[in-house]
């Protein structure tokens, strides 16, 4: 993973769980342009599987992910 910049997009999903942290994740990925950054904000203890899995299958990529208090944070690249 490289380190990333800035979200262009934050997408909240606390309170929301599987499969719409996922649901939620792949349709703001297909809004997206090529080259922005979305960080994705989830307190499903599924989602980070689900999340690092999805973006692997659509071939984005994952910049970064951790952990605040009970939230997990992801920042991906959508790359193409």
């Amino acid at each position: 993973m490289v380190e990333a910049g800035e979200p262009d997009v934050i997408l909240d999903c606390l309170g929301l769980y599987c499969p719409m942290p996922v649901f939620k994740t792949r349709i703001e990925l297909d809004k997206m342009e090529v080259g922005q950054i979305l960080e994705v904000i989830a307190d499903d203890p599924a989602a980070e599987e689900d999340i690092k899995s999805l973006v692997n299958r659509i071939g984005q990529e994952l910049l970064k992910v951790w952990r605040e208090d009970d939230q997990i944070h992801f920042l991906i690249k959508k790359v193409k």
